[in-house]
């Protein structure tokens, strides 16, 4: 059974995913200051931001194993 979800859904996943995304660089991003074990907060939100993006368009379930 595929139960891949449909274009639609993805760009719904992807315009909220880039919403939040905006609105915690503005408030916790790049140039506020915000510092994290030497890496800038904006830099991990980054990194989460990519591979959340990129599990929304692969359909990639990062925490199941099996």
């Amino acid at each position: 059974m595929d139960r891949r979800p449909g274009c639609l859904a993805g760009l719904l996943k992807l315009a909220l995913l880039n919403t939040v995304y905006n609105w915690l660089q503005e408030n916790f991003g790049f140039g506020r200051g915000c510092s994290c074990t030497g890496v800038g907060c904006g830099v991990i939100m980054f990194i989460i931001f990519v591979m959340l993006a990129c599990s929304i368009m692969t359909g990639t379930d990062w925490f199941r194993l099996f």
